[in-house]
This record gives structure tokens, C-alpha cells and sequence, in this order.
């Protein structure tokens, strides 16, 4: 197969597992971000893949060919450290080249190549520029070349934009996204950043525990998380309790949801709604009641939160959508079943 396949990943330190039993095929080409919380292993994963770490059980195979025993300088990789990794003392142009001339090549291949990524990661002019005198910005794009010096296989980041103040940010992960969908480059980034792998990814991989939770597109995530972690993990959710009653229907806060159902032999678990999802009206026949505890207007959104049935719920709107509501108000809360997820806890 071409791609990338991990087959069943485990790394332990002593009685740890930092990673343990992970299973993944990439397909070649595809933008694949690494999402977790601190320590769910999302950084030893991808170091055992770039031959940094090496795994205590399974094999990782590229293009067809395990490479778990390759050294990581012939995997025909390139990465990126959070740090960057930049050699002060050397020119942009010198610094991207570096690879090229350890490998041998001439000075005007050198020279031609550090050019034209340059020009791809929009710096041209800039090869004799020293590093220290580059923006964050800058030196990110360089550190990027130069992980791109030697057309690898693979292009692996970790957290590489997380020294970036927020606007850069942004822009850096649009130019990224846009620069691996020209070279067609199967890439691997890692990051705590909700936002920046739903925006990037064509695979999310949420990581929890050192195991994968969950390993799909980024709606498939976000709109059917496959449990309660995920849900909670990935942008603003309500997990909300539901219960089965003798005749099968789901229940709410108190309150039948029509056309929602658990799974066969299930009495009990947990929902997730989006905030976007709840609607808000006035309390009458059929709609959950609840009381307003806080509105927080944040410009573009509207942020309702409401006590019903023990629990908090938040509504979330658009100012031209907003119910007219108050802290104190008693108000009727749906909850559109097509809307609602029936998650494992």
C-alpha cells in the first residue's frame, strides 16, 4: 500500500506506556494532525515514525516497507521541531542546504534548490540573510524549507507553530495546508490546538492515553464524535445524561426526546449536543425547562448558559439569531434530535 501504516505502535518507559497499541493507515498524500491533551503520547508517536524513539512493540511501514530498524536519516524525512533547530551561525541559504551538503551535492545544486524553496515558502532574496536578524514568522518558513530540502517521503512537525502569536498563527497554518496540497507531501503535525487541526487536517487523530481515541475527518469528528472524551475534547460541547425508560424512549433533563434513541440493552449514558444546536424559546409544552443563569456576549456569538434538570446547558447564537434573555429568566430549551449524539463515557 502507499502510505503510511502503524501496526500496533506500543512504547514503554519501564511501567508506562506512552503509547500503547496504535493502529493507523494513511493513505499517500493526506495532511494527518496528532490531537491530545499533554502527555497523551501524540509526541512520541510521531518521533517513533520519524526514528527518534524506537517503538517497544509493532512495526511502522512506508510505502510497503517496514522501516521500524531504519535510522532516521534514511527514512527520507523531513521534520520540524518546536524549537525550530536553525543553526545561528549559518545563513538562511546555508541553513536549508545544510542536507544537501552533507549529501554531497555541488554548490550550484545548493544554491538552486535553497532558491527555489525559498520561493515556495515565499522568501525569495533571503539566502544570505542572517538567521538572528529573521521574525518568528520567517524563521518558521526556513525551518520548513529546510526540512523540504531533500523531497522526503514524509514531513513531520511537532507543534511547529506554538511560538506564534495568534494572527501568525493563522496565517502560517493556511500557507502550510496550502504548501503541502501543491507537493502533495504526506504530512504529520502534532498539536494541542483544536483550531488549527480542524482547519488543516484531512485526518484528525485524537489521542488520549496513549491510545487513539478516534481517527477521522475533521467534520466526522467534530459532528460524530465516537465518545465522551472526544466530544468533550474537541471544541464546546453539552454531554448531557440520558436514560431509557420501559417503552425505549430517551430522556433528557426530564424531558422525552422524540426520534432519539439509545442503543439496544443501553439504560443509560450521555448525549452530546453542540452549543449551536440548542435552540432557546419561551417554557411551554415540549420544550425542556430551564433558568438563565449567564449571558456572555462575545461580538460575533452569544453564549447562553442555562440550569435545567441539575445540569448546565449552553446555547450558543448569533446576535441576529439571540433569544432576548437575562440572568434569571425562565426559558424553553430543545433539543433537536438529529443534533444529538449518543456517546460512550
Amino acid at each position: 500500500m502507499s502510505g503510511l501504516a502503524l501496526q500496533d505502535i506500543t512504547k514503554q518507559f519501564g511501567d508506562f506506556k506512552a503509547v500503547d497499541s496504535v493502529n493507523l493507515s494513511v493513505p499517500h498524500g493526506k495532511f494527518v494532525c496528532l490531537l491530545g491533551p499533554s502527555g497523551c503520547g501524540k509526541t512520541t508517536l510521531l518521533r517513533m515514525i520519524a526514528g527518534l524513539e524506537e517503538p517497544t512493540e509493532g512495526a511502522i511501514i512506508l510505502d510497503g516497507e517496514d522501516i521500524t530498524p531504519v535510522p532516521t536519516h534514511k527514512r527520507n524525512l523531513g521534520m520540524v521541531f518546536q524549537s525550530l533547530a536553525l543553526f545561528p551561525h549559518l545563513s538562511v541559504g546555508d541553513n536549508i542546504s545544510y542536507a544537501l551538503r552533507i549529501r554531497g551535492a555541488s554548490k550550484d545544486e545548493q544554491k538552486r534548490r535553497a532558491e527555489e524553496l525559498l520561493t515556495l515558502v515565499h522568501l525569495p532574496g533571503f539566502a544570505d540573510r542572517p538567521v538572528a536578524k529573521l521574525s518568528g514568522g520567517q524563521r518558521q518558513r526556513v525551518a520548513i524549507a529546510r526540512a523540504l530540502a531533500l523531497s522526503p517521503k514524509l514531513f513531520l512537525l511537532d507543534e511547529p507553530m506554538s511560538a506564534l502569536d495568534a494572527k501568525l498563527r493563522e496565517s502560517m497554518q493556511v500557507e502550510l495546508r496550502q504548501l503541502q496540497q501543491r507537493l502533495g507531501i504526506t504530512t504529520f503535525v502534532v498539536t494541542h490546538d483544536q483550531r488549527e487541526a480542524m482547519t488543516m487536517a484531512d485526518v484528525v487523530v485524537v489521542m488520549g492515553e496513549g491510545r487513539i481515541r478516534q481517527a477521522a475527518s475533521p467534520m466526522e469528528i467534530y459532528r460524530k464524535p465516537a465518545d465522551a472524551f472526544v466530544a468533550d475534547f474537541i471544541g464546546s460541547t453539552n454531554l448531557l445524561d440520558v436514560t431509557a425508560d420501559n417503552a425505549g424512549r430517551a430522556s433528557v433533563l426530564g424531558q422525552v426526546i422524540p426520534d432519539l434513541a439509545l442503543p439496544a440493552g443501553t439504560a443509560k449514558a450521555s448525549i452530546s449536543i453542540r452549543p449551536e444546536d440548542v435552540r432557546l424559546g419561551k417554557p411551554g409544552p415540549g420544550a425542556i425547562p430551564g433558568t438563565v443563569t449567564f449571558v456572555r456576549d462575545l461580538g460575533g456569538t452569544i453564549e447562553t448558559f442555562i440550569e435545567a434538570g441539575g445540569q448546565t446547558v449552553v446555547a450558543v447564537a448569533t446576535p441576529r439569531e439571540r433569544v432576548d434573555v437575562a440572568a434569571g429568566d425562565r426559558v424553553g430549551i430543545t433539543l433537536p434530535p438529529e443534533a444529538c449524539v449518543v456517546v460512550k463515557s
